[in-house]
């Protein structure tokens, strides 16, 4: 376990990677969604915000494949991921209107529409802004833009490692580094439409911009999730500003 020590925000901001939406598993799918909203009903009653980014999972892949077939223009596929984050986004913000939370019935467009929905309802929940970066990006953009210090990326592995784990079966998971080493391992280039990493590297890159520490927990369990929101120590890798 790693120590996440932070003073309260007003407002949190995670993200929700869109694996963890796991359309091919219905019953689990069903039970996560129902902690999910345990979570949220209990940061909203204990008088707090929450920036829900969710990213496009397999409706994105499925979308941008069947693009590819009539083009390949990199701005326009991004583009179709991007409507995918979306779907997504509304199901969840739909699913909490449901339950009587105060979320906005907008999905907002832009990280600066997001912090200013903010104002008037306790949840925002949206999906992609732009082509050219994934919803890790706008996660991050979002703590910034509503003055948070941290953000928590909520994927489907349990650590960052210093290698692909898919490639390399000897690498090693990570329990705390700087943004400045993650840089090392993610690199800077931009990923490609349906492209995944365990951060975006562009994520990266504008958290060292902004000062922002980041989180890396796998959202398959909830309370990974939790434990990293509330400052206690969780499960993960600590990524500090550095």
């Amino acid at each position: 376990m790693v120590d996440f020590q932070h003073t309260l925000m007003p407002t949190h901001v995670v993200a929700i990677g869109g694996s963890l939406l796991r359309p091919e598993l219905s019953e689990e799918r069903s039970n996560w969604f129902g902690q999910l909203r345990q979570m949220v009903v209990h940061f909203e009653g204990n008088g707090r915000k929450l920036g829900i980014v969710v990213g496009g999972g397999l409706p994105a892949r499925e979308g941008i494949n069947l693009a590819k077939e009539s083009f390949s223009n990199p701005y326009r596929l991004d583009t179709v991921g991007i409507a995918a984050t979306r779907l997504n986004a509304t199901i969840l913000q739909q699913s909490l209107l449901d339950i009587g939370c105060s979320v906005s019935p907008t999905i907002p467009t832009s990280t600066a529409q997001a912090a200013d929905l903010l104002q008037s309802h306790n949840i925002i929940v949206m999906g992609g802004t732009k082509p050219g970066h994934t919803t890790d990006a706008v996660s991050v953009a979002l703590a910034r833009d509503c003055g948070s210090s941290y953000c928590v990326i909520a994927t489907n592995v349990g650590h960052i490692h210093d290698s692909d784990p898919k490639l390399n079966p000897d690498a090693k998971p990570i329990e705390e580094l700087t943004l400045s080493e993650l840089s090392k391992i993610t690199g800077e280039e931009a990923l490609s439409p349906g492209q995944s990493a365990a951060v975006d590297p562009i994520a990266v890159q504008w958290a060292m911009d902004a000062g922002i520490k980041l989180a890396v927990v796998d959202g398959r369990d909830l309370s990974r999730i939790e434990d990293a929101l509330e400052g206690r120590p969780f499960v993960g890798t600590l990524v500090k500003v550095g």
